[in-house]
C-alpha cells in the first residue's frame, strides 16, 4: 500500500470513530484512560525496549545530549505519563455543557452546546510522552486523532500506539480512535495536511521550521504557533526585588521553551538602579546580555544588539536588553518584534498594570508574574496539547475546552417561519 493509501484510509478510519465518540459518556472515556494508564505501568519493560531502538539510533545519528534526554522513556518518565493520564481522567468533560439557553419571541428556545472538533492531526517532534499526552486530552473532548511524531520516536511511539489501542478495545471505544502514523516518511505529512474531507483540524507542534511548512501548505485549518519571543517590561514604579526574581525565573528557569523570556525591557528611570544589579545574577548564571546602548553604559561587560536580536528566540541563556523612555515605547518595542505569545510587566502602578493588560496583543498577559506561566496545566486548565497564538478558533493554551467547539441547538413547539 502506498502511503497516500495508507494515510487517507487512516483518516477515513478516524472520521468513522470521531462519530462514535460524539456520543460517548464521561465514564467510558475516563475508563479508557486509566486502562491506558495501567497498560503503560503494567509494560514498562516493552516500552523501555522500544524506546532504547530509538535511542541507539539516536546516539548513532550524533543527536545532542538534550535531544537524547527528551527522547527518552525511562520508569520515572512512563510513570509519570500514566499518572498524567490520570489526571486527564478526573478533568470535567466540556462535551456536551450548555453554554447559554435563551426564549426568542416565538417561544423557540434556543442554546449552545459544547461538541468536539472531530478529526484531529497533531503532527509534532521529539519527545514521545507528547503522543500519550496528546491522545489522552483528544479522547477526552471526543475526538479521534492521528498522530505524526519525528522519525527519532519512532518505535516508541509505535509500541504506546499498540498499548492505547488495547485500552480502547477493552473498554469498548473504537481502536481507530488513537492512530501513530507508522512511517516516517516525510511525505506522510504531506499527504496528511491535504485531506480536508476527513481533518478538522491540525495541530503543528515543535521548531518554527515544521510549523511554518504545515502552515503554508495545509488545506485543514491550522492551530499554531511560530516562536515564543516573550518580553518582560521593568516600569519605572516596579519592586526592585520582585522584578529581580521574575526576570531570573522567566529567563534562566528552562531557557529553551517557548515561553522563557528572550527580551528585557527596562524603564530609562529604573534601569541605573536594576540594570546592574540583574546582571550580576544573569551573569552567574551564565547568561550572555544583548543590549541597547543605554544598556551597555550601564552593564559595560554587554555585547551590542543587532537588528537581529531584537525578534530572535534564541531558546538559551542569550537575552537581549533595551531601556525605554516610558510603557508606550515598550508596547510599540513590543508590537513590532512579538510573536503573540507571552508578555509581562513588572510595575506597582495599578492605572500602568491594566493599560499593559488591555494594550498587548498576546495569547497570556501577565503582571507581576514570570512568563514561564504561559502553560496549560499553570493556569489550571489540567492540561494542554499546545499554545496557539492565532486567534481562531483558541488563543493561548489550549485545553481539553479549546478541543471544542459549539454548535446551536434549538427546541420548538411545532413553529414555522414566516
Amino acid at each position: 500500500m502506498s502511503i497516500a493509501n495508507m494515510i487517507e484510509q487512516m483518516a477515513e478510519e478516524a472520521k468513522k470513530a470521531s462519530r462514535q465518540l460524539r456520543r460517548i459518556e464521561r465514564p467510558q472515556k475516563d475508563a479508557a484512560l486509566e486502562s491506558m494508564a495501567a497498560r503503560l505501568m503494567d509494560r514498562q519493560a516493552e516500552i523501555i525496549k522500544e524506546n532504547q531502538r530509538d535511542l541507539n539510533a539516536a546516539k548513532e545519528a550524533g543527536l545532542s545530549a538534550a535531544m537524547i534526554d527528551r527522547l527518552t522513556l525511562n520508569e520515572k518518565v512512563i510513570r509519570e505519563m500514566a499518572e498524567g493520564l490520570r489526571e486527564v481522567a478526573t478533568l470535567p468533560d466540556p462535551v456536551g455543557q450548555v453554554t447559554g439557553m435563551w426564549v426568542r419571541p416565538n417561544g423557540l428556545q434556543v442554546g449552545r452546546v459544547r461538541i468536539p472538533l472531530g478529526v484531529i492531526g497533531f503532527i509534532y517532534e521529539s519527545r514521545p510522552n507528547v503522543t500519550v499526552d496528546a491522545a489522552a486530552l483528544c479522547l477526552k473532548s471526543g475526538n479521534a486523532v492521528i498522530l505524526k511524531g519525528g522519525s527519532e520516536a519512532i518505535h516508541s511511539n509505535l509500541i504506546l500506539a499498540k498499548l492505547l489501542a488495547e485500552a480502547l478495545i477493552e473498554t469498548g471505544l473504537p481502536a481507530k480512535a488513537v492512530q501513530v502514523v507508522p512511517t516516517t516518511d516525510r511525505e506522510a505529512v504531506k499527504i496528511m495536511i491535504g485531506l480536508d474531507n476527513y481533518l478538522d483540524v491540525i495541530i503543528p507542534r515543535g521548531g518554527e521550521g515544521l510549523i511554518r511548512f504545515v502552515a503554508e501548505h495545509s488545506r485543514v485549518p491550522v492551530l499554531k504557533h511560530y516562536k515564543g519571543v516573550c518580553h518582560i517590561f521593568v516600569d519605572e514604579s516596579a519592586d526592585l526585588e520582585t522584578a529581580l526574581n521574575v526576570c531570573f525565573n522567566a529567563k534562566v528557569q528552562r531557557p529553551g521553551v517557548c515561553n522563557a523570556m528572550e527580551t528585557l525591557l527596562v524603564h530609562e528611570r529604573i534601569a541605573p538602579e536594576f540594570l546592574p544589579a540583574m546582571a550580576e545574577r544573569f551573569r552567574e548564571a551564565g547568561v550572555e546580555i544583548r543590549g541597547c546602548t543605554k544598556t551597555i553604559e550601564l552593564v559595560p561587560e554587554a555585547k551590542p544588539a543587532g537588528e537581529e536580536d531584537w525578534p530572535a528566540e534564541f531558546l538559551d541563556l542569550i537575552l537581549a536588553v533595551k531601556v525605554v523612555p516610558g510603557m508606550q515605547e515598550a508596547l510599540d518595542h513590543i508590537e513590532r518584534y512579538g510573536s503573540n505569545h507571552t508578555e509581562a510587566i513588572i510595575t506597582r502602578d495599578y492605572q500602568n498594570a491594566r493599560s499593559f493588560l488591555a494594550a498587548v496583543d498576546s495569547s497570556v498577559v501577565l503582571v507581576n508574574a514570570s512568563t514561564r506561566f504561559n502553560d496549560g496545566n499553570q493556569l489550571g486548565l489540567g492540561a494542554e496539547i499546545g499554545i496557539n497564538t492565532s486567534k481562531l478558533h483558541a488563543f493561548g493554551p489550549m485545553g481539553l475546552e479549546e478541543l471544542t467547539t459549539t454548535k446551536f441547538i434549538v427546541y420548538g413547539q411545532g413553529q414555522i417561519r414566516i
